[in-house]
C-alpha cells in the first residue's frame, strides 16, 4: 500500500481512523451535557492537535533518527508563519500559496541556520539552535517591525493589495479559504441530545498530517533514515568508515525545519494572526516534551505526544474550582471540600504541574514514552493469551491417556 509494508500501512490507517474520529472521541463537553459552557474554543483545539502534530513529526526526524537536539525549531515555525501570512497580504487568501512559500522559507532558513549550527554536535549545538532562535524572537520584535508588526502583530487587512482576489469593500473582514471553503466554516452533528462541532478546518489540516505521516514513515524506512540511524548510533565510527555525515544530518534538519514551516503555514490558515510569540523559546521546549512524552524515534509516539499535551492545555486548563464543585456535589459538604482542595492545585492555571509530574512518571519508569507503554501493555495480553494456551494444550495432553 503506497510503498509501506503492511505494518506500516496498518499504522497509517489507524492514525488516519484516529484523525477522523478524533472530533468524538476527544470532545469532553459536547453541546447538550452538563459541561458544555466549558467547551469553548473546542474545534480550535481540534486543529491545534493535528498541526501541533505535524510539527512534532518534523522534529522527530531530527531528534529521534540522529540525535540532534534542537532548542530553536520554533524559529522555523515563526518564520513560516510570517511567510503565509505575507502571500494572505499581497497574493491571495486561497491558502495553498501560503502553505507552499511557509515550507520554502522555512526550509531555506533551516539550511542556513543548519548549516552553522551543525559544525557542532551535544549540547553546544543545542545552545546554538537556541541562540538562533532568541535572536529570531528579538528580531521580530524590534528591528524588523515593519515586517514582522513588532508587539501587535499581522494580520490581513481590506486594504491589502491581494493580486489574485477581488478588492474587498470598506470594513469587510478578509478570510482564509481553500478555493472559496473557508477554514473556519462550520458544521453540526445531533448525536440524541449531544451536538458535536466541527469545522472544515481541521479536516484540512488532518489531511495534511496524514501526507506529513506517510512522508516519514517513508524517510525512516529508506536508506536516508538508515544513515541518519547510523548518525546516532556512533557519528565518529560512521566517520572512520569514509562516510560523511554532514550532509546526512544537515539534510534532516531541513526536513525537520521544513515541517516547522508547514505547521506555521497551517496555523496561519486557521488563525489568521501571527505575532512573535511563536518564536519564543517556550515553543521549541514544548515541541521537545511532545516528541519524548510521545516516544522519540518511534512514528506515531510524536502525534501521541502532541495529542497529549495539547488536549491538557485545552481541557485541563479549563477545569476551575466550580467545575469541580459540580462533579463533586453528590458528596458530602466536608468530603466535597477535601477533594477540591486536593485536586483543585493540579487543574486550571494549575496544569502545568499535573503535565511536569506527568512528564516526569513517563521518563522515569517509560524511558520510551507512551508508545512504550502501549508496547507493554499488548506484551501482557500476548502473555496472558500465550499462558491459556499453554494451559489449554497441556489439559489437552492429560486428557489424552484417560482417552486410550
Amino acid at each position: 500500500m503506497f510503498g509501506l509494508n503492511k505494518k506500516d500501512a496498518g499504522l497509517l490507517i489507524v492514525v488516519a481512523i484516529l484523525a477522523l474520529a478524533a472530533p468524538f472521541i476527544l470532545n469532553p463537553f459536547p453541546e447538550g451535557s452538563a459541561m458544555a459552557q466549558f467547551n469553548a474554543g473546542y474545534p480550535d483545539l481540534m486543529q491545534r492537535l493535528v498541526i501541533f502534530g505535524i510539527f512534532a513529526i518534523g522534529f522527530n526526524i531530527l531528534f529521534g533518527l540522529t540525535g540532534y537536539l534542537s532548542f530553536g525549531h520554533a524559529a522555523f515555525l515563526g518564520v513560516g508563519s510570517y511567510a503565509a501570512i505575507w502571500m494572505m497580504k499581497l497574493l491571495t487568501m486561497n491558502v495553498i500559496p501560503a502553505i507552499v512559500v511557509s515550507i520554502i522559507i522555512a526550509g531555506l532558513f533551516s539550511l542556513l541556520v543548519g548549516f552553522i549550527s551543525l559544525r557542532r554536535s551535544g549540547i553546544y549545538f543545542s545552545i546554538l539552535t537556541l541562540a538562533f532562535a532568541q535572536m529570531s524572537y528579538a528580531l521580530a520584535y524590534s528591528v524588523l517591525t515593519p515586517i514582522t508588526g513588532g508587539e501587535t502583530g499581522l494580520q490581513p487587512k481590506y486594504t491589502d493589495p491581494r493580486v489574485l482576489d477581488k478588492a474587498l469593500e470598506a470594513g469587510q473582514q478578509p478570510r482564509a479559504n481553500l478555493f472559496g471553503l473557508e477554514m473556519n466554516q462550520g458544521f453540526q452533528l445531533e448525536m440524541g441530545n449531544w451536538v458535536f462541532t466541527f469545522n472544515a478546518g481541521y479536516y484540512i489540516a488532518a489531511v495534511v498530517m496524514l501526507v506529513a505521516f506517510y512522508l516519514s514513515i517513508r524517510i525512516f524506512r529508506s536508506p536516508f533514515g538508515m544513515m541518519l540511524r547510523a548518525v546516532k548510533s556512533n557519528q565518529q565510527r560512521m566517520n572512520y568508515t569514509g562516510l560523511n555525515s554532514k550532509p546526512y544530518t544537515l539534510a534532516a534538519f531541513v526536513i525537520s525545519g521544513m515541517y516547522a514551516g508547514l505547521a506555521g503555514g497551517l496555523l496561519v490558515a486557521m488563525d489568521t494572526q501571527v505575532g512573535a510569540e511563536r518564536m519564543f523559546w517556550t515553543a521549541s521546549g514544548e515541541v521537545v516534551l511532545m516528541t519524548i512524552l510521545g516516544g522519540a524515534g518511534t512514528l506515531i509516539g510524536p502525534v501521541l505526544g502532541a495529542g497529549f499535551i495539547k488536549y491538557m492545555e485545552n481541557i485541563v486548563s479549563k477545569i476551575n474550582k466550580s467545575v469541580l464543585e459540580q462533579w463533586f456535589a453528590f458528596m458530602p459538604d466536608g468530603i466535597e471540600d477535601v477533594l477540591v482542595a486536593i485536586i483543585y492545585p493540579f487543574v486550571g492555571k494549575g496544569w502545568h504541574l499535573t503535565l511536569g509530574l506527568l512528564f516526569m512518571l513517563v521518563v522515569i519508569f517509560l524511558p520510551g514514552g507512551l508508545v512504550e507503554g502501549g508496547q507493554r501493555i499488548g506484551k501482557m495480553f500476548r502473555r496472558r493469551d500465550a499462558n491459556a494456551n499453554s494451559i489449554e494444550a497441556d489439559a489437552a495432553e492429560q486428557r489424552k491417556p484417560a482417552a486410550e
